[in-house]
């Protein structure tokens, strides 16, 4: 399975930005298109994933999952906090930054994941979207207790305006839910654009994402040994814990997965926004090059298929 993800072009073009960074090649991709990428990817994503709830219903499942996907988005953060603070040296406020990125979701890893795991015969439940947008604000709010525990009373104030209309859960949640009032008739007509070009625009966009990768990791001057085996140790832990917790409460393999998946990525985009107005006094040089610089490239290129494989092992 990681041999099938290696050799998938989506890795393929992330492998070639991160070395084409490394290599200080002035390739690079507009901000715009980057930008507009995303947004198609974040409503691709939705709507597909809206579809498929609207032909299969709520379920039991699905209630699982998501109430699954929030616990963990609340307590992963309490476990990477610890190990932040005790084997990785960091301050109280790094350490409840980088630990609110360890408990939230990437959203490009999901996409990729379900991407390569469809590929590969273990397409997740589409409801998996709607656990997608439900992890990734819980993470925020522990991230901002644990930073502010003990300090004066009030500064650990959750800026939550910020964090509901963050463009992702809002492009997410609202995308999704056009999927399910549509369903399968009404996105027929629009498919061809949704469905057809999205593993295109995903090659590109990981171009992009490799590029951005390697120039953050290389600028990086905070990086202790120690935080680098963190930040590939806490994907391992994490997606264990969630691989398991999807198994045990009944996912089928390909959903269990997704969700040890989506416990093993690390925010990139909606944490660093809320840490910057929250947490001005956090490092975003510590918390950004750990989740875009180690954690991301190493589950791209090898966590989607560890937690795959476990929970074929264990399903």
């Amino acid at each position: 399975m990681i041999i099938d993800t290696l050799t998938s072009p989506v890795i393929l073009f992330f492998v070639l930005g991160f070395l084409a960074a490394l290599a200080k090649s002035d390739l690079s991709i507009p901000e715009a298109f980057a930008k507009a990428m995303s947004i198609y990817l974040m409503a691709a994503i939705g709507l597909k994933g809206g579809v498929e709830v609207a032909s299969s219903g709520i379920t039991a499942d699905l209630v699982a999952a998501a109430l699954a996907g929030i616990a963990l988005s609340f307590l992963l953060p309490v476990i990477a906090f610890a190990l932040l603070r005790r084997v990785g040296g960091l301050s109280q406020v790094d350490a409840g930054a980088v630990a609110a990125h360890y408990g939230s979701v990437s959203v490009v890893t999901f996409v990729t994941a379900k991407e390569i795991l469809t590929g590969q015969g273990l397409g997740p439940a589409g409801y998996m979207v709607a656990v997608l947008a439900l992890m990734e604000t819980p993470a925020i709010i522990s991230g901002l207790v644990l930073a502010r525990r003990g300090q004066t009373a009030g500064s650990n104030a959750v800026p939550w305006h910020e964090v509901l209309t963050n463009a992702s859960v809002v492009l997410l949640i609202g995308s999704f839910l056009i999927g399910v009032i549509a369903g399968k008739d009404g996105f027929a007509p629009v498919k061809p654009l949704f469905d057809t070009g999205f593993r295109g625009v995903l090659c590109l966009f990981l171009l992009d994402m490799g590029l951005i990768a390697a120039r953050r990791l290389v600028q990086s001057r905070k990086i202790t040994y120690k935080l680098v085996i963190l930040a590939v140790a806490l994907p391992i832990l994490n997606g264990a814990i969630g691989t398991a917790l999807g198994t045990a409460i009944g996912l089928d393999v390909a959903s269990a997965a997704a969700l040890g998946i989506l416990a093993a990525s690390a925010s990139y985009i909606a944490v660093p926004a809320a840490m910057r107005l929250a947490l001005p006094e956090a490092d975003p040089g510590i918390y950004l090059s750990m989740s875009l610089g180690i954690t991301f490239p190493f589950n791209i290129i090898f966590g989607i298929s560890l937690m795959a494989a476990f929970a074929q092992m264990i399903g």
